[in-house]
């Protein structure tokens, strides 16, 4: 079975960095675009970055310069770069991927279980 798991939240100061990782696993054929979300007490699920195949990149305006999304070498991984956090960066981050997993002809839509980003003094 085809899964996500994200790693590498936790507590840091304003203007501190952290680094989300996510790696997926399983029966695994093809993996497509890689995202990252996120979801604040009382907000409304925002994408936050997004990286194709090729490598092309996009970003939600208020991260723009402060976070970098990337590949791993190997394709079934994707980081989340995070400088200059802020405290309204607080949220839930959930990685997000499009799938063909080896079981079917199509790619399905999986969701990690999300990791807990605190930026507090």
């Amino acid at each position: 079975q085809v899964q996500l798991v994200e790693s590498g939240g936790g507590l840091v100061q304003p203007g501190g960095s952290l680094r989300l990782s996510c790696a997926a696993s399983g029966s695994i054929f093809e993996i497509n675009a890689m995202r990252w979300y996120r979801q604040a007490p009382g907000k409304q699920r925002e994408l936050v970055a997004t990286i194709g195949r090729g490598g092309s990149t996009n970003y939600e305006d208020s991260v723009k310069g402060r976070f970098a999304i990337s590949r791993g070498n190997a394709e079934n991984t994707v980081y989340l770069q995070m400088t200059s956090l802020k405290p309204e960066d607080t949220a839930v981050y959930y990685c997000h991927a499009d799938i063909r997993s080896t079981r079917s002809l199509i790619y399905d839509v999986y969701w990690g279980q999300g990791t807990q980003v605190t930026v507090s003094s």
